[in-house]
This record gives C-alpha cells, structure tokens and sequence, in this order.
C-alpha cells in the first residue's frame, strides 16, 4: 500500500506497527522542513503513547512550539511541523488542535491509551484523505490506489456517485466513484473508537461572521470602506503568500502572466532575497490559447528565472494512460493535461513545491460565469419566481425541457428554466456538465432507479441519505440547506461561493491541483485558500465584489501598484486545453470508439444513443460538447482501468 504512492514521498519510507497490534502506520516523505532522519514518519511523542502520519505543511508550527515548550512538552527534531502536531493533539485534543492550524493537510492520529483514531482534513480540501471500512478493519490513505492493495478492499462502481459525477465533474465528499470507498470531506474530523464507534464533526464553515470585526467597518464611508477593503486584501495576501514560503527547500510558482499569479510571483519577490523560479506551460499548434507572452513579462518584471513548456495533442495522448491512474477516480478537468506537464517542468529544475492562484477566483468573482450567473439571477429567475404562478412556472420548465433538453449548447438554459420552476437552486456549481435535462437521456432511467435502491457498504455514518436519491440537486440541497440555516439572508453571490467552496473546489479543483502535481513529486501551495483570507472575504458584500460590473474588482485594485496594470487589467483566458479541436480529430474518433467499447456501456447505465448524438453533433460543429466527451471518456476510461482491468500491483 504504501509504496504505491512513492511519487508522494520519494525522499524517505517509514512503517510503524502497534505493540498491542491495533495500529498500523506507513509514510512516503517529500521533505520540505527539517531534512534530518529524526523528522521522518511514522513519528511518536516522547513516551511512544501517541503516533502520528500527516500529509502535508502546518504553516504556523514555529509558533506553536514554544508555547508547547512552555506547557512541558519535549521536543527530539530541530524544527519538525509533524512533531507540533503529535505535542499539540497530546495538549489541546484533536479538536483544539485543528482550531490552532494554518495549513494544508491530511491527519492520522492513534492514542495507544484511549485505543483510538484520529483523521482530519484542512479547511479548505487542499489535502485528500480516502477510507475503507470492511472487515472490522479500517484502512486510510492519501491516494485510493493505495486502498486497493489491500486484499479487504474491492472494486466496483458506486452508481449514485457516476450520476453525480455526470453533473459535477467529480464526486461530492464523502462519495467516491468506489462503492464503499469514502473521502473525508474538507474541514471535517473523525474518531473511530477500538469497539467500532465513530464520530465525525465538521470544525470549520467557510460562511460570513468570522473575517471582519463589525465594530471596524460600522459608519465607514464608501471610500473608507473601500480603503479598508484593499488594504486587507493586500495585508492578508502578503500573509498568506509569506506562510507559504516557510521551506528547507526551494518553493517557485505557477505563473500565467494574470492577475492571481502575478500577485503570488509579486509578494514572493518581495520576501525573498533570490530570483523565484517560475513554470509556464503552452500549446505549439494553438498560440491563441497561450498566455505565454503575459508570463515572460511577469517574469522580466520581477527578475524572476522563466521556464515554459510547449505541447501538442502527442504529448496529451501518450500522457493519457498515466492521467487515469494518476487521478484514482475521474476529473472531469482537461486542465489536468498542461497541469501534469509543467508540473514535471518544475521537478525537473530542482523544485519541490510551487505556490498556485487556485481560489482566488471563487473568493473574489473572477469567474465570467458568476458574472452570467448574477445576472441571470437577478434579470430573470428572481422575477421568474416572484410573478409567474405556480402552475404557469412548472408549465413552462416542462416545455423548455422538453423542447432543447438534449442540445449541448442549449441544456442549460432549459435547466435554469426548470430549476425556477421547481424552486431549486438557480447556481449549482461553476463546473457543471450534463445538466438534469440532459442526463434524461443520458443515463437510462432503469440505471438511475437501481443505484437508488441499491444497497451500500458502510460510509461510517457520513453519508446524507438523499445522495442516494438518483437527483444531484439533493447534494446542493442537503448543504445549502445547512448554509441558510446559519447564515439566513446572505447575498446571491456569498451563497454561490460557499457552493463553490463546499463542492467545485475541494473536490474538483484542489484535487486536480494535488493528485497532478504530486503524481510528478511536486507539492502545490495556495495562499489565497489560507483561512484568514476565506473567512475575510465571506464577509464581503457582492456588491463590492463586483463593483461597477468588474469581476475581481477589490482583488485587482489591490495589487495597483504591485504588478503592471498591463496584467491586472488584461482579458482573462483561463487555464485552458484545446480539447474542443482535439475532439473533432483523429484524437475525437479514438476517444468514441474507446467509450462505445467500454465494458461500462455494457452495463446498461449509459444510453450509447445519446452519447452518439453528442459526438456526431460536436464533429459536425453545429455544438461544442467536448466538456460532455471529455467527461464520459474519463469515466470509461477510469472504469476499464480500475474495475474492468486485472487487479494491479504495486510497482
């Protein structure tokens, strides 16, 4: 199990095995802090009572050490963050613990004298954290790969989770696509107790009320509040970026040449006496997608040392069979694919960790499509539900569905209709794929009424019972719910964003970022995800989010000064792939027949009608489904890999 993730830690292995047999640890190191042997995992307290593995960076161990210190704790290694946290679980508990971090991790804990476990993930998701509960055993790990070695743990398809997976890109915490292998959700902890109980409790709520002192901003002009808001930003930002930077080893940036990239290569600059290493990544046969000429000017700018990697759809077909088993289960993000080859740039210059902008377009509406969705919003569904009737609203989503259900390029505005109509959630998510009208024909409805009554392993008491409900609105439902009922009366815009911090962006973003760049021996790093800035801009209002009609309003005027106008103010394009022209070719008619040939489809879940229907509709230009495509290739793909194929072993 464990050496099945060596890209993980290829600098050092470590096993541990309970006296009393209970507990079993194994670690893989990346070594970033305190290179000495001492510091490697599995790692005990001082009286070996208490044994940790931890996966990940505590950015404020420094600090908490001598606070520790003073309260008696003993410390063996000079400057371990692993240590911190087996002297503060030993001192505060787990939860008091967790209340105490900065960082990105997954956490295991065992206490040898209460004979328990302890698991928890960071706030935000950074960290992944899989488990298995079979056999009056329970096994953990940072990949799923690594699950399934152990001989306990089978492999089959959660069907529920396919059908979640179809709308969002990827599967909502705590599913996986294994049916009875969980994830921890972000900013959850568990307890398994040695006679099998187990508790589980979410410590941190990335919502409004946490971030801003009301007495500070109270009877504050709009300028003063404006000033206020910036300079924060700017405050919180160098914060973040310097935590970040808290290494033995080197740590550069991904670098686009844009408005959150630039700021990290800005702020590192200034807190560093050497040159940073930047890694860009183009395509050659497709330069209008590059923002290559953007990154070189950051980089002139700042002085900073520039590497860039140019690839071609060769370079993405021979790297396909290692995205499927680098991902464990699919995402649906062909942003995967440059993300994977300037990763390995920066490993291969000599880089362990890199600083990345992911979050920053959720925390300051970066997105155009909030921007389309706010005015949608507030044009159309609002006025929608407030002065059409009932009945004539539920008329007129049938009609809508039924009249464009099918078309790619038209799903989603029959759907918004629809969601109107049934009073659902206007915004779902910013990364949605078939839509509900859509997957009508997608997936058969015999399919959909099965993997609602089927029968599940355990998920440990985690699981909502309406994510087995064949509809994925339930899981927008179930925490949305949770959100009005803490924070009522919130702003369309703060509402979308803890959608987006609760689904998109744990389960989908940040798990590309990690599984990618970890696959290549690289640690990814993300300031603007750090919980002061969360908390700080929840308690910013939409209409200063997106002052004047400008996305990222506060985030751009922040950093005047900072980086070049030229990038702050430039269009934005997105860390893109050319999968839409790639579709249409020699690649498009390899992925088609890969998916029609998948033992999947001969299960029956899947209309290959309608998957026809898409591919012939896309290659004809008259639709761009190659979000759709690229999606049901994923999952074939991953299902002939892992459930379909020989049962592999450890290399």
């Amino acid at each position: 199990m464990r050496d099945t993730m060596v890209h993980r830690g290829p600098d050092g292995a470590g096993l541990w095995i309970a006296d009393n047999g209970r507990a079993a640890f194994g670690h893989r190191r990346l070594s970033f802090l305190d290179l000495a042997e001492v510091a490697n995992q599995p790692m005990p307290n001082e009286d070996g009572q208490v044994w940790i593995v931890f996966n990940g960076e505590v950015y404020n161990h420094a600090d908490l050490r001598p606070v520790l210190e003073a309260a008696g704790h003993r410390f063996r290694t000079d400057h371990s963050d692993t240590e911190v946290l087996v002297h503060g679980f030993e001192e505060w508990g787990m939860e008091g613990l967790l209340s105490r971090l900065y960082g990105d991790f997954a956490i295991v804990i065992y206490s040898a004298r209460e004979d328990k476990l302890y698991l928890a993930r960071d706030r935000a998701g950074v960290k992944p954290l899989y488990f298995s509960a079979v056999d009056g055993q329970f096994i953990f790990a940072s990949e799923i790969k690594a699950l399934l070695e152990h001989p306990s743990v089978e492999r089959d398809i959660d069907p529920q989770a396919m059908i979640h997976y179809l709308s969002f890109m990827t599967t909502p915490a705590p599913m996986t696509m294994f049916k009875g292998i969980s994830k921890l959700p972000a900013g959850t902890w568990m307890k398994i107790s040695g006679d099998g109980s187990v508790e589980h409790s979410r410590y941190y709520y990335s919502e409004p009320g946490n971030g801003i002192d009301p007495s500070v901003t109270k009877g504050l002009s709009d300028a003063a509040l404006e000033d206020f808001y910036l300079s924060e930003t700017r405050r919180r930002l160098r914060e973040a970026v310097s935590k970040r930077m808290v290494s033995d080893v080197p740590i550069g940036v991904f670098l686009s040449g844009g408005v959150d990239s630039s700021t990290n290569l800005a702020l590192m600059t200034e807190l560093s006496d050497k040159p940073i290493e930047t890694f860009s990544v183009g395509f050659k046969d497709f330069t209008h997608l590059n923002e290559l000429h953007f990154a070189r000017k950051a980089a002139d700018h700042f002085g900073a040392n520039y590497h860039e990697v140019l690839i071609d759809e060769s370079d993405m077909i021979s790297y396909l069979d290692t995205l499927i088993y680098s991902q464990d289960e699919p995402l649906a993000d062909w942003v995967c694919i440059p993300l994977y080859f300037v990763s390995k740039l920066a490993h291969d210059a000599g880089v362990k960790g890199v600083q990345v902008g992911e979050g920053a377009d959720e925390q300051f509406c970066g997105y155009a499509s909030y921007m389309g969705y706010l005015n949608l919003y507030h044009r159309y569904y609002q006025p929608f539900q407030k002065y059409l009737p009932g009945p004539v609203q539920r008329t007129i989503g049938k009609m809508a569905v039924g009249a464009v259900g099918r078309h790619p390029n038209r799903a989603a505005y029959a759907d918004a209709i629809d969601r109107a109509a049934r009073n659902r959630e206007h915004f779902w998510s910013g990364a949605m794929v078939f839509w509900d009208a859509q997957k009508r024909h997608l997936i058969r409805p015999d399919a959909i009424q099965a993997a609602a009554s089927a029968s599940y392993p355990t998920k440990i008491g985690m699981m909502p019972e309406s994510y087995h409900e064949g509809d994925s609105y339930r899981v927008i439902q179930d925490f949305m719910s949770e959100f009005d009922g803490r924070n009522p009366g919130q702003d369309a815009l703060t509402r979308m964003i803890y959608s987006e911090m609760r689904l998109r962006l744990p389960e989908l973003l940040l798990m590309r970022v990690d599984k990618i760049s970890m696959s290549t021996s690289l640690e990814a790093r993300v300031p603007f995800l750090d919980h002061d800035m969360i908390d700080f801009t929840f308690d910013i209002p939409e209409s200063w989010k997106t002052k004047g009609g400008m996305s990222k309003y506060l985030l751009k005027k922040a950093v005047e000064g900072l980086i070049p106008n030229e990038l702050i103010y430039r269009k934005k394009m997105g860390f893109a792939a050319p999968m839409a022209d790639w579709l249409r070719g020699e690649f498009g008619r390899s992925a088609i027949s890969r998916i029609m040939a998948s033992p999947l489809m001969s299960r029956g879940f899947l209309n290959p009608t309608f998957v026809q229907f898409l591919y012939d509709r896309h290659v004809s230009g008259k639709a761009d489904a190659s979000t759709e495509i690229w999606t049901l290739y994923n999952l074939t793909a991953w299902y002939d890999y892992w459930i379909a194929g020989p049962r592999r072993q450890a290399a």
